[in-house]
């Protein structure tokens, strides 16, 4: 599926891979490999962004997916996000939707900071964490279900 798909179907939270369709590497070969991951890889869909218009020049609408952390000792020091164009040329794939019954955390922006597994465990994030002005979102069971992939994220 395309990243414009992704954009119209996918609900934040969704566990997305993408992928240029070339075939992995051997892990001998690392350099190779760091290359075919930065085009081969998924993440969770934490952002999308409208178009925006700049004077004569429009930026389309973009997916924003939530990589990974780095970090030691319950400290994370990086966070890694990879946005994409609804015009990028990958493939994309929903590899999970957000359980029902499970809640996002947003931000003041919209932007998904946390997906807990219920809204004791969302509260309990939230108090944690300490977001002003965040919200959360119940997943519900009605809510549009995007095709989801076979198969295990990349």
């Amino acid at each position: 599926m395309s990243a414009q798909r992704i954009y119209d179907l996918a609900p934040l939270g969704s566990l997305i891979r993408y992928s240029d369709g070339t075939s992995r590497p051997p892990e001998r070969f690392r350099k190779k490999l760091v290359a075919w991951e930065n085009s081969n890889n998924n993440g969770r869909l934490v952002r999308k962004t409208a178009a925006h218009t700049h004077g004569n020049h429009t930026t389309p609408e973009t997916i924003t997916l939530h990589q990974g952390d780095f970090g030691s000792s319950g400290v994370i020091v990086l966070r890694i996000f990879k946005t994409f164009s609804v015009d990028s040329t990958l493939t994309f794939a929903v590899v999970e939707q957000p359980k029902p019954g499970s809640v996002r955390v947003l931000d003041r922006q919209g932007e998904l900071v946390h997906l807990a597994q219920d809204r004791n465990a969302g509260e309990a994030w939230l108090a944690s964490h300490g977001y002003p002005s965040a919200t959360l979102d119940e997943v519900t069971a009605n809510e549009p279900v995007a095709v989801v992939a076979e198969g295990r994220a990349a």
